[in-house]
């Protein structure tokens, strides 16, 4: 990660959500999950850097969506007693880990469903005047969706406060996007005459500046936009296992912006990394302390 330094405060949600993240596989590899974990090892300054920006908004995220939430929440226990169906779940431990819903926020595994209700988000905040942004989160495994078509035809037609992001990791669960999607993101949304912005890099302040104007111009009311993160996916689809080859995975890591930026202030991370792992191995072990959840949701 080139560019200038982080502050401690985006460098620790940073590595919260990594920590997070590789936690869980720990935890599903001793049995300790049910079902499936979705990481988004690799794509954690996306969210990061976009959650100071787009707030006040209504975020809606996907299967992939811990970082999402962690980003906007910083509430690592509730999310794994959610995971884990203890206590003090975010959801009272029905919806797991695709499955969140909390005031601004909320999550599904059904891929291009949340486009759809962030259109009717949207609708409503500009009806209402007010100056909420409704954000979504998609892959471009996502674009084989109908329903992500039609939502941006009414975004368009109806000029609604959407932000459409794009994570896009180059592989749709085990099928690489270049086998399963012709043409390009930018063109699909030029086709609605949708602004568009590619982001290329991991700084977080430097996509940031970019970021702001176009973003701040869509909550002005010049209509949609779609933002495209050409980034990595680290882990697997889910769970355990990974279909790609060992020498692809291993160019994926020195993309990775945390060793890259390791690299380049290997002091702040030490520091910041040191703490964060802590907290996440004591939320780990209080969490798991905990009783089973009674379904109620706090």
């Amino acid at each position: 990660m080139a560019g200038p330094a982080l502050s401690d405060e985006d460098l620790s949600r940073l590595l919260l959500i990594r920590h997070f993240e590789l936690a869980l596989l720990e935890l599903f590899a001793a049995g300790r999950i049910a079902g499936t974990v979705h990481t988004c090892l690799g794509q954690e300054y996306i969210p990061v850097t976009l959650y100071p920006l787009v707030a006040p908004a209504f975020v809606f995220s996907n299967h992939r969506g811990h970082g999402h939430y962690l980003a906007q929440f910083d509430d690592p226990a509730g999310l794994l007693a959610e995971i884990l169906g203890r206590t003090g779940a975010v959801c009272g431990g029905y919806g797991g880990s695709q499955h969140l819903r909390r005031e601004g926020f909320c999550s599904t595994g059904v891929q291009g469903e949340g486009i759809a209700a962030a259109v009717g988000a949207a609708l409503h905040f500009r009806r209402t005047r007010r100056r909420d942004l409704a954000v979504a989160y998609i892959g471009d495994g996502t674009w084989g969706q109908g329903v992500v078509y039609e939502s941006l035809n009414l975004a368009q037609l109806w000029r609604v406060p959407l932000v459409v992001v794009v994570e896009h990791n180059g592989i749709a669960q085990t099928t690489p996007t270049s086998r399963a999607m012709a043409g390009t993101v930018a063109a699909r949304a030029a086709a609605f005459g949708i602004r568009y912005l590619r982001v290329d890099g991991t700084s977080v302040p430097e996509i940031r500046a970019g970021l702001a104007p176009a973003i701040e111009a869509c909550r002005a009311g010049d209509g949609p936009l779609v933002i495209e993160f050409r980034t990595i996916r680290l882990g697997p689809h889910s769970k355990e296992g990974d279909t790609r080859d060992v020498a692809h995975l291993a160019r994926l890591r020195r993309r990775d912006w945390y060793e890259r930026y390791a690299a380049s202030h290997p002091t702040q991370v030490a520091a910041v990394d040191a703490e964060q792992r802590l907290r996440v191995r004591r939320v780990v072990e209080e969490v798991l302390a905990r009783p089973p959840a009674d379904g109620a949701v706090l």
